[in-house]
This record gives C-alpha cells, sequence and structure tokens, in this order.
C-alpha cells in the first residue's frame, strides 16, 4: 500500500448494516474506518470532526436522512468527503436527489465486496462512479420526468469543445475514450473537464451528466436505455 489509507464513516441507521459495512472495508489494508454513525446529522457531525475521504451514506435515515446530509456535505467550506450513496433499490428518486445534491454515485446494499471496495477506491480518487448504466439511465429517466428549474444556467459560459465534452461525460465516457473519440491526449481531455466543473460550479463528473440532461443539452427519450 502507498499513500495514507482511504478514511471512511459508515452512514446507516440499521446497526446490523453499519457494522457489517465497517467491518467488511476494514479488511482491505488500505482502507480506514474513522468512525459510523446511525443517521444523516451524526454523520455530518462526524466528517466535520475527522475530514474523511469517503462516506458510505444510507438514503433512508430518521431525522436527517441522506440526501440533506449529502447537501451539507457538498456545501461545506472545504468541499466535504465523496459520499457514496446505500440504498436497497437502484431506479430510486431518491437517488436521483442524492446525486444532485452532491453525492459521487451509489450502490446497492446487496453489492459484492469487490464491487464495494472498487467503487470506494475509484470515488476516492476523485472519479465519480458513473460505470454502472443504471446510474446513467435513472438520471435520464428521472431528469426526464422533472427537470430542475435550479439547474446550472452557465452552458453558455462553455467553450464549443468543452460543451462537446460535456455531451460525452453525459454519454459514459471516460477521459481515455473522449480522448480517442476526439484525437487528443487524455491530459487535454482532462483540463476540458476541469475547466468546465469550475465554470458551472460542479463536484465530479457525476453532476456534469445530471447538468447535462437537466438543462437540455442531452434529451432523454423514453424507452432509450441510456
Amino acid at each position: 500500500m502507498s499513500g495514507p489509507p482511504i478514511r471512511i464513516v459508515v452512514a446507516d441507521d440499521h446497526l446490523v448494516v453499519r457494522t457489517g459495512f465497517a467491518e467488511l472495508l476494514a479488511t482491505q489494508r488500505d482502507f480506514a474506518v474513522a468512525g459510523t454513525a446511525p443517521d444523516g446529522a451524526e454523520a455530518v457531525r462526524l466528517c466535520a470532526e475527522l475530514a474523511p475521504d469517503v462516506v458510505l451514506m444510507d438514503i433512508r435515515m430518521p431525522g436527517v436522512d441522506g440526501i440533506e446530509a449529502t447537501r451539507r456535505l457538498a456545501a461545506s467550506a472545504a468541499g466535504g468527503p465523496r459520499v457514496l450513496i446505500l440504498t436497497t433499490f437502484d431506479l430510486d428518486e431518491y437517488v436521483y436527489d442524492a446525486l444532485r445534491a452532491g453525492a459521487s454515485g451509489f450502490l446497492l446494499k446487496d453489492v459484492t465486496a469487490e464491487r464495494l471496495f472498487d467503487a470506494v477506491r475509484v470515488v476516492a480518487a476523485g472519479e465519480a462512479l458513473l460505470a454502472p448504466a443504471i446510474t446513467r439511465r435513472l438520471i435520464a429517466e428521472f431528469a426526464r420526468l422533472r427537470p430542475a428549474p435550479d439547474a446550472p444556467a452557465g452552458l453558455s459560459a462553455l467553450t464549443p469543445r468543452e460543451t462537446q465534452v460535456l455531451r460525452l461525460i453525459a454519454e459514459g465516457l471516460s477521459n481515455t475514450e473522449i480522448a480517442a473519440r476526439l484525437t487528443v491526449t487524455e491530459e487535454t481531455v482532462k483540463t476540458h473537464v476541469s475547466r468546465l466543473l469550475n465554470k458551472l460550479g460542479l463536484r465530479d463528473r457525476t453532476q456534469a451528466v445530471v447538468a447535462a440532461y437537466e438543462t437540455g443539452l442531452v434529451v432523454p427519450r423514453a424507452g432509450r436505455p441510456a
């Protein structure tokens, strides 16, 4: 293992669930479970105290739920930890709201151990968990049903190339794939991605996909797999 371990907080109102996830994560040498929380308010407090890299956040908790906790963490001065939402079923309107609030992705609670470990490492590295087609399908479906009135309005500030890159991000392409599509270097793509995220005030690629659909830059079609 190189570098410090990835610090993780697990938030779930069910003791067995949060203990199980914490014990599973602790089996990895590059992970350190910094703490666990039974609700969103405690998760936010723990994150302010412990400064973890990643939070596994149950979406439905009493009091402050996972959506509001995610929103508070994303709005914190330091940018907050990356949030992975835990849910029991995938096409969930609450999951969509959590992604809009700043979550980097979501996992089903019956996720395999290896998938869980990979997801934590991906978001800790600053990437968005967009690999599963279900994530894009969820964003496309709920954006189609209720486009947000407060979606980022700064698309006009993007250059034509940045707009093109945003469309490709919304299609689910990686930086490597975008570079091949546009016949540019991967470093150039990273620069475009960084600039468009800054211009739109977005945290990561997940929020970029949400913005692309909600602003109408990418128009989902009913019945079309995302």
